[in-house]
């Protein structure tokens, strides 16, 4: 069994850093390079893009107003995907004459697109029209993968710019940022992939539904749409909202082993290749490598624990004596595995997509703590479009503290100091994430409109708690089911926490960014901590341990681990 996890491993992982380095030289020329890739097809979509906006592209911005742009701009785009969502009966593409979502779901499920989460507490089949999911949602999926990425670019613009005395400490513009991602990354590589997917047999029409035959003989409508393009974005901009219920567990939205390992390769490939950025950035692409280095050991151990727990058949199928050489396959498809399936579960959990192909309710309780695990340690490995990396970084500045309170010294990162300011920043994102999680599910396990919600009692119902706050927190958008989220005070709390997961978050980056922008660079000196070295991936590995560690060790011991020794003593899960 061991065997066959290290070679799974081994070669997704090898596949994954082929494309490592040309993304990340490809983002470099589009974000930070005056030659920017295919300027005769793009240059004169960018050049009419920017006359009909009426934005100087070439006008750099303060963090404080790139700030006040991006925020304005979710807002408005929040705005506009909810009155779609409640004014979908009287929209086009309807043939299913849906009724508008009621304002709780559609505040959820606008915040969850909004925020990049896309949290679903719906049937998307059931409750959508293909209006909704095209242009409501599917819209959405470019433009919030796009604003994240924007994020990152002001705080390493911050970090690792030189800026002469008296110049404008700027940090690009947002619109400019904002329309080269959108046009230079998502919409050529959606296109790509959607084809691909359509290869695999994917749907990709217009047509809402098909009436087919069954072999019972009764006559049942078969629900179709333009699913290859919401797919596409979903993965490539580590959305992860599905088309249908099941996500892609669907067979129209994950047909085969191909296209499932094709999904998992998707969803790390902007991440992982905006290390490369970072170092190409920072002049030094050992930089960069320091940080992937960090998110694979982080991996690899989640997915080799994952992928051994549900490897293992549980304990009924021995006391009912049914085969269970293929592992743990309760909630999974046969077309997967147990393995594969695992594996998708820490590549979706860790890159903060919400993309799942088995159900995590039913994973073992070990199987199930390493998804959990890797939401909680801050989505970072390898995370979102953009947040991703940024919050690896502030881990990185973390880590440099701490090594200067070892021996010390002022702490430096990339050749700027870090002061009491920049770890305030740091503290104040690094404690969003933890209290929001703690405060709501602490507040719902004791609260009986919350408990109604529950499909399990004891261990087992507070890990589906504890798992869709933390999900919501982290935008990731996965769930462990189980759990009736489509509540007044579900959909408004996790609304509330996905919005303040997303935002609150966000600002702190931005500011942290702005901040850097104001110090001078300092010379390497012998007492300067090397960042690009093995011992400072290791330090790193070990800061974001620690913390989520002691972070989430008491919910946890309620959670999975005191499942995992109920299940161990035959009490059951």
């Amino acid at each position: 069994m061991e065997t066959i996890v290290v070679v799974k491993l081994t070669l997704f992982c090898i596949t994954l850093l082929l494309f490592v380095r040309p993304m990340g030289a490809y983002l470099y020329r589009v974000f930070e390079s005056r030659e920017r890739p295919l300027p005769v097809i793009f240059g004169p979509i960018e050049r009419a893009s920017e006359s009909l906006c009426g934005v100087e592209f070439s006008k750099e911005q303060s963090w404080s107003e790139y700030a006040g742009s991006l925020l304005s701009f979710s807002a408005c785009s929040l705005l506009v995907t909810y009155l779609i969502l409640r004014c979908q009966q009287w929209l086009p593409l309807n043939e299913g004459h849906l009724p508008g979502l009621p304002p709780e779901l559609a505040f959820n499920t606008a915040v969850s697109f909004a925020t990049n989460t896309n949290w679903q507490a719906y049937a998307g089949e059931n409750t959508m029209s293909l209006f909704s999911q095209t242009v409501g949602l599917a819209w959405h999926n470019f433009l919030s993968a796009a604003v994240g990425f924007c994020a990152f670019l002001v705080l390493a613009r911050g970090l690792l710019r030189a800026y002469p005395a008296g110049q404008k400490r700027t940090m690009g513009n947002f619109w400019a940022d904002l329309t080269r991602g959108l046009l230079y990354v998502f919409i050529p590589f959606c296109l790509i992939l959607s084809l691909l997917y359509v290869a695999s047999g994917v749907p990709q029409t217009f047509v809402s539904s098909r009436s087919i035959r069954t072999l019972e003989g009764k006559t049942v409508a078969l629900p179709l749409g333009p699913v290859a393009s919401q797919e596409a974005i979903k993965i490539l901009g580590v959305n992860g909202g599905g088309f249908f219920n099941a996500n892609s567990a669907h067979p129209f939205e994950n047909p085969t082993p191909v296209s499932n390992l094709l999904t998992m390769w998707a969803i790390l490939l902007i991440p992982a290749g905006s290390t490369y950025l970072f170092g190409l950035m920072a002049g030094n692409t050992r930089q960069g490598r320091g940080l992937l280095a960090a998110m694979l050991l982080i991996f690899l151990a989640g997915a080799f624990v994952c992928m051994t727990a549900e490897g293992k058949a549980p304990s009924w199928c021995r006391e009912l004596k049914v085969d269970g050489t293929a592992g743990n396959l309760e909630g999974k498809e046969v077309r997967f595995g147990a393995f594969d399936s695992a594996l998708f579960a820490v590549v979706t959990t860790g890159a903060s997509c919400g993309a799942v192909n088995s159900m995590h309710d039913s994973y073992s309780p070990l199987g199930g703590l390493v998804p959990l695990l890797m939401i909680q340690f801050g989505e970072i490995v390898f995370g979102g479009v953009g947040s991703g990396i940024y919050g690896m970084i502030v881990f990185a500045i973390l880590s440099v503290f701490v090594a200067g309170l070892m021996v010390g010294r002022t702490p430096e990162y990339l050749a700027k100091k870090i002061d009491v300011r920049e770890i305030k920043i740091v503290m104040l994102y690094l404690l969003i994430f933890p209290t929001l999680v703690l405060v709501f599910s602490g507040w719902s396990a004791v609260a009986p409109y919350a408990l109604s919600s529950l499909a399990n009692k004891g261990p087992h119902g507070f890990s589906e708690i504890l798992y869709a706050y933390s999900s919501a927190v982290g935008n990731n958008g996965s769930a462990f089911a189980g759990l009736n989220a489509d509540t007044g005070w579900f959909n408004g709390t996790l609304g509330f926490a996905m919005l303040a997961g997303r935002f609150w978050m966000m600002i702190p980056i931005l500011a942290l960014g702005g901040s850097f922008a104001l110090k001078r660079t300092v010379p390497v000196g012998p007492g300067t901590f090397p960042t690009d070295g093995l011992l400072f991936v290791l330090l790193l590995v070990s800061i974001i341990l620690i913390f989520g560690a002691l972070t989430f060790f008491p919910p946890l011991m309620l959670g999975p681990v005191l499942e995992h020794f109920l299940a161990a003593a035959g009490r059951g899960f």
